[in-house]
């Protein structure tokens, strides 16, 4: 099991890895100039030259490579001066030499071009938002995807099965941001004095005589609209998984044994029936986290996807680097979780890998 799990960090590693490359390759040959865009039209040449100098733009494109990676170890060396202690808020581990130690800190993001704001903190105000719509997407998805494939296994090639079967088909094909917009205006504008939902809101508002205060409605519609594409891939595996369990020797025994049906369903068929829906659950977790980008700015819901679309639109490149490393560092976590809980649960997967 350590060699399983040591295996997948080390992939993990590698993908994390890449992900930076491609960002920092892909964002270098973007139109804007970085100086420009932080300083104005109007600024002086030493100003520019320092904003260039902080940013490491007048050094080669291999150095500007290795400067950024470097600022998002973990673990990293740095000039032991005043400026780079209070830039990176870094521990002293190990004098290195010409006055650079390494240290350890917080991955480096570098600063927003349009606030001046360190990307690191701007993510961390966000992310509870994207954190509980995601979550509040999945548990929607999961309670009512396993219910529908349960359903729809107990009545294998009945109009059941081929109604909920092709309810799952609808909901695959339709994109979510073409969803988000039915679903707002439907619900959140037309049937809104009868639904009491809203087109956009936030899960915590400041009420202005009683300060703070929990919106749970804000975060439905939303949170549907996030859930009915996964809602929909759990459904066809449940209803297959289950119809593949029913056919299984050890379900025959139980039935001639007089067991209930309901105890054979609970007890028998769903922990057989699960493992691949398991799977399915915490990925589709991670894909939510990254893909609820669209969703957010439609319902002006002020998650991480919600602030890189407005940094899109900014050029504030710093914040769109940040957020996509953030998102995939949270994918490659969250999968590796997940790999773990199934070799756990099936002792084939960590053999067979």
């Amino acid at each position: 099991m350590l060699k399983f799990i040591s295996r997948r960090f080390v992939y993990g590693i590698l993908i994390i890895f890449g992900v930076i490359t491609l960002v920092f390759f892909l964002f270098h040959v973007l139109p804007g100039d970085p100086v420009t865009l932080i300083a104005g039209q109007r600024s002086d040449v030493s100003t520019r030259q320092e904003i260039s100098r902080e940013l490491g733009l007048n050094k080669p494109i291999e150095n500007q490579y290795l400067f950024f990676v470097n600022d998002l170890l973990p673990i990293s060396l740095h000039r032991d001066t005043k400026e780079n202690q209070e830039k990176y808020d870094f521990v002293r581990l190990l004098k290195y030499e010409n006055n650079r130690v390494f240290v350890i800190k917080w991955p480096y993001l570098r600063r927003s071009f349009q606030t001046n704001r360190e990307v690191t903190k701007i993510l961390l105000e966000n992310i509870d938002d994207t954190i509980w719509l995601a979550l509040a997407a999945m548990l929607f998805a999961t309670i009512v995807g396993i219910s529908l494939g349960i359903i729809a296994s107990l009545y294998q090639n009945t109009l059941p099965d081929k109604l909920i079967m092709g309810a799952t088909v609808l909901g695959i094909s339709i994109p979510s941001y073409v969803l988000a917009i039915m679903m707002a205006l439907i619900f959140g504008y037309y049937l809104s004095p009868y639904t009491n939902l809203e087109l956009t809101g936030q899960l915590w508002e400041i009420h202005p005589l009683y300060g703070r205060q929990l919106h749970l409605k804000n975060i439905i519609l939303p949170a549907i609209t996030l859930g009915i594409m996964p809602l929909a891939i759990i459904s066809q595996l449940t209803r297959n998984s289950m119809v593949d369990v029913f056919s299984k020797d050890f379900i025959k025994t139980a039935r001639s044994k007089g067991l209930s049906k309901r105890r054979i369903i609970i007890k028998h068929c769903l922990k057989n029936a699960l493992n691949p829906v398991l799977t399915a659950i915490s990925g589709w977790f991670a894909s939510l986290m990254a893909g609820a980008f669209f969703v957010e700015y439609i319902f002006d819901w002020k998650g991480i996807g919600y602030i890189t679309i407005k940094a899109v639109q900014n050029l504030d490149y710093p914040v769109v680097m940040g957020s996509t490393i953030f998102i995939a560092i949270a994918f490659v976590l969250i999968n590796i979780f997940a790999d773990i809980i199934y070799a756990w649960l099936d002792p084939r997967v960590r053999l067979h890998n």
